[in-house]
């Protein structure tokens, strides 16, 4: 009887990754090639040599049963993906052209937070839930929620943009999103690269050499170097990132939150002090709620991807 096989295709800006998939969530093969532009036949077939390589190269018996592609862009409950601001991709050519190569495989979409959510829990930090949250700490800050083994997409595709909740509402700062006071201007990775040069300022200090906007690692350096204005940098993060999260559990009441994204990996050096904060805001039921550390790094967005073409399938 032939192995029944998913694939994962998470699209980045650079590169799409794509893996082969058992029903185990064991990643079997996987490779990586530029990001074509996925609007016409060149583009597609681009991605479908890749899953045609990763599926000869198998020995025994396969079937490919469902690819999900993970994708930097709002995917609502329906599926309907009406924006794709940051990539060219024709969603539903794209699909379309994987069905047809490949037998009529189911295929899913699925955004690329959402999918490392999806990861998580069915061979990461989350394992054994069927409900978590991931909270990516990058350069921005993206989330999924999972519930009953499901993502909340949402009704618009906003479903878990824990990132622009609103935690100070009397901040003047404009967010990227064009708000104010998102959490997202204080626990990204700019966010504190942001609030160090602002608490530099105060003490008429003078910052650290930075690599960038969003040298946080360089900010977390110097925290560990009892550095005054790194140490207020992170408290303000770890005070807003805490409060968003006692919201976010207060909400969903998922069994587990991780933290993924370059951030993540100072876990040690804040998550004592993050927890803390957690319990102080979140309702006391919600209190004992485990916030964790992502394990499966870049591979999450790949497994959650065939994770959703396995729940499609």
């Amino acid at each position: 009887m032939a192995e029944e096989l998913f694939v994962g295709i998470d699209v980045g800006g650079t590169t799409v990754k794509e893996g082969l998939v058992n029903r185990e969530g064991k990643i079997l093969s996987k490779l990586s090639v530029p990001t074509p532009s996925l609007v016409d036949e060149a583009g597609y077939a681009a991605v479908i040599d890749g899953i045609k390589s990763l599926l000869d190269a198998q020995d025994g018996d396969v079937v490919l049963k469902g690819i999900g592609l993970a994708v930097p862009a709002p995917v609502p409950d329906d599926g309907d993906v009406k924006l794709i601001a940051n990539a060219s991709i024709d969603l539903q050519g794209l699909g379309a052209a994987l069905r047809d190569a490949f037998g009529g495989a189911a295929v899913a979409f699925v955004n690329d937070a959402n999918a490392a959510a999806l990861g998580e829990m069915w061979r990461g930090s989350a394992l054994g839930h069927r409900s978590m949250a991931l909270v990516t700490l990058g350069t921005g800050i993206g989330a999924g929620v999972v519930v009953d083994g499901k993502v909340i997409g949402g009704a618009n595709g906003a479903g878990g943009e824990v990132g622009h909740t609103c935690v100070n509402p009397a901040e003047e700062r404009v967010c990227g999103c064009g708000r104010h006071g998102c959490l997202e201007q204080y626990a990204s990775a700019t966010g504190v690269v942001n609030t160090y040069k602002m608490e530099c300022e105060k003490r008429g200090t003078q910052p650290v050499e930075l690599a960038g906007p969003s040298d946080s690692k360089s900010v977390f350096d110097a925290y560990q170097a009892g550095d005054e204005a790194a140490a207020a940098a992170v408290d303000t993060m770890v005070e807003y990132l805490g409060l968003a999260l006692a919201n976010l559990a207060c909400t969903v009441d998922t069994e587990a939150i991780v933290l993924g994204g370059g951030l993540s990996a100072a876990g040690d050096l804040f998550l004592g002090k993050l927890v803390e904060r957690f319990k102080h805001y979140t309702l006391s039921v919600c209190a004992d709620t485990p916030i964790e550390i992502a394990s499966l790094g870049n591979d999450a967005g790949l497994i959650g991807a065939a994770y959703a073409g396995l729940m499609e399938a």
